[in-house]
């Protein structure tokens, strides 16, 4: 099965914030786990895709380059979205297309807004879709805590399908490279 690694928006100033915006919650166990997930996926041959941002940081600088702490293999790709979605406008999908993706693991920032449109994105595009359920984060809302958002979109994308296609969370030290979808169907 060909798969690929996707980590959205993990960019300096998103997860540290800055004169405007927080840090994100969790910080430095975000980045532990993303660099533990692409080591497993470099040790598989598993394809790293990496979509940044361009309003972080005004598209530019420090800030705006995948944060400073986290590995990035030389052959990781990457695209840069303007929308809140990482397939709109980025040719993201026609990449995972042309490699016959069936399967993408997804991590980074921030939950409620660019990992679950991908996650739902992704399973419209009839790709199964692993959310590693402590390889994304966000900051509090108004309404919420970060913590909350986060266990929210964990349970709420567990199972999210489209038809044929769907996500399941599944943590970290978990096989993620070893899809269970099929044990679901």
């Amino acid at each position: 099965m060909n798969q690929i690694l996707l980590i959205i928006d993990a960019q300096q100033e998103l997860i540290e914030g800055n004169q405007e915006e927080s840090a994100v919650f969790q910080k430095e166990q975000l980045i532990t786990n993303i660099n533990l997930v692409i080591e497993k996926a470099s040790n598989l041959k598993v394809p790293i895709v990496f979509v940044r941002d361009l309003e972080v940081a005004g598209g530019k600088g420090k800030g705006f380059q995948v944060h400073e702490a986290i590995n990035k293999p030389k052959d990781a790709k990457f695209f840069d979205k303007l929308a809140t979605n990482a397939f709109h406008g980025t040719g993201l999908l026609n990449h995972l297309n042309a490699q016959a993706i069936e399967h993408v693991v997804v991590m980074g920032c921030a939950t409620e807004h660019c990992i679950d449109s991908a996650v739902r994105t992704a399973t419209i595009n009839r790709l199964d879709v692993t959310l590693v359920g402590d390889g994304h984060t966000t900051t509090d809302s108004a309404v919420l805590s970060a913590e909350q958002i986060i266990k929210h979109h964990n349970e709420t994308l567990h199972g999210h399908y489209n038809v044929e296609n769907f996500s399941i969370v599944r943590n970290t030290e978990e096989d993620l490279f070893t899809p269970t979808h099929n044990s679901y169907r």
